[in-house]
């Protein structure tokens, strides 16, 4: 577990290290914006006019990695509560061919590595030691005024690396600022662009929106942006006030997971009459590992279609696709058997369902009252221990197969409703079962 301030001080110690080698040396970046936002940096970030062979000579070869020297970054190992720290040379870039890194870059100051940066808000250095902001492109007034612009040309700041256009939505959503109209109007007409960029790193700004407290604004914006029919083309249809709704059921839901917010994303495909509207030949880009295809998207794979395309893990797809399934569980919760709710609510997942549905319905659901009711009944009630086992079947003389798993749940269904008590009883119940 990373200490916050240790980690700070380990970033003033590489600065003041730097420095006393006679090198110039300065935090860089997100930290820097963080910190005039009063926020606490997640990971710091050193800019410095030393090369990465000078870096690496200085702080040694085993605490040191060049993960991208090429580039003139090298990663400084510290403390394990400290964590590593990315120690970049002050650079100017290349062209950018492949839309992502410079094809060549350039050692220089840091007035030009402040140009080459994405956008104002990001392209400040603070130092630590005198404890002063250094700022060469306006990006405290643009803090202050709540702007994320890119610095110098727009379209060329995006087209070096399209997944800024993203960036430049999460970033005016999390920090609840504006984009700049002519960079806005730059991820307008360049937002086709997106599609260059690799599904993982697409998918990776999409879970950062997702988990914010602000995703709500930030679907807007993907929206104005005209980005949501390239990153997210299963909404890309929706009315306006199904979207509306959409929006209500996200900015509803409190520090959710990947899988919840995902499953409050699809929520929308629940609803027969939103289905129906939908064109059912109408058909999503799925990239695969190796090639775009055009396949049809049923509404029940919804959460498989994007969480692959996205490259989500297996263990969060299937939780997404779990929470949507079984809302009708909740629904109607205080009709359904008792055995049947009960093996939902032990679920592990139960909690988030739960969280999904108020998110739908709100907190006076009646439904939803009755299941957190349940919920907090005393585990041996909620949840007693099963009376019978495979094991015991198989001494009360049955032969293993099949059979097993129904009789075993037909028996557990009893013990929840009350119907049996004991192990005697169970598998006597077994016995009247079988000579049915």
């Amino acid at each position: 577990m990373l200490d916050a301030n240790r980690q700070r001080a380990f970033a003033l110690e590489i600065v003041e290290k730097l420095r006393a080698a006679g090198f110039e040396a300065l935090w860089a970046g997100g930290c820097v914006r963080d910190e005039v936002l009063g926020l606490v940096p997640k990971d710091y970030d050193v800019a410095t006019s030393a090369t990465p062979d000078e870096i690496r000579n200085l702080f040694g070869r085993r605490r040191t990695l060049e993960v991208g020297a090429a580039f003139g970054v090298v990663t400084v190992l510290g403390p394990r509560t400290a964590g590593q720290i990315e120690v970049a040379t002050f650079r100017t870039d290349a062209e950018y061919s492949d839309g992502r890194h410079p094809d060549a870059v350039t050692f220089t100051d840091a007035e030009h590595d402040a140009q080459r940066r994405d956008f104002t808000i990001n392209g400040l250095f603070f130092d630590p030691v005198a404890q002063k902001i250094v700022d060469y492109v306006g990006g405290q007034v643009d803090i202050e005024r709540g702007i994320v612009r890119a610095i110098g040309d727009p379209r060329l700041r995006l087209r070096e690396d399209r997944l800024r256009m993203l960036r430049a939505v999460r970033f005016a959503a999390t920090f609840n600022f504006e984009i700049e109209p002519q960079t806005f109007a730059a991820i307008q007409a360049m937002a086709g662009d997106i599609v260059s960029v690799s599904p993982e790193r697409i998918g990776m700004e999409i879970r950062r929106i997702l988990v914010d407290p602000n995703r709500a604004r930030a679907l807007e914006l993907l929206r104005d942006s005209r980005l949501l029919q390239h990153v997210l083309p299963e909404l890309k249809e929706l009315e306006a006030a199904t979207f509306e709704c959409t929006l209500c059921t996200l900015s509803a839901l409190h520090e959710p997971s990947l899988p919840l917010a995902l499953a409050a994303l699809l929520s929308w495909e629940r609803d027969a009459e939103s289905r129906e509207h939908r064109v059912l030949s109408t058909q999503y880009e799925v990239q695969d590992t190796n090639s775009a295809v055009l396949l049809p998207a049923p509404s029940s794979l919804l959460p498989a279609q994007v969480g692959r395309r996205l490259r989500y893990t297996n263990k969060e797809i299937d939780r997404a696709a779990w929470l949507l399934q079984q809302l009708p569980t909740i629904e109607q919760a205080q009709q359904m058997p008792w055995p049947h709710l009960q093996r939902i609510l032990i679920h592990e997942g139960a909690p988030e369902l739960l969280a999904l549905h108020e998110s739908l319905v709100g907190q006076a659901d009646p439904a939803l009252a009755f299941c957190r009711e349940r919920l907090a009944w005393p585990p041996e009630r909620l949840n007693p221990p099963p009376l019978i086992d495979g094991a015991a079947l198989i001494e009360h003389g049955l032969a293993p197969g099949p059979q097993f798993a129904p009789l075993l749940e037909q028996v557990r269904d009893a013990q929840l409703e009350g119907r049996i008590q004991t192990r005697d009883e169970a598998l006597a119940l077994v016995d009247r079962l079988r000579s049915m």
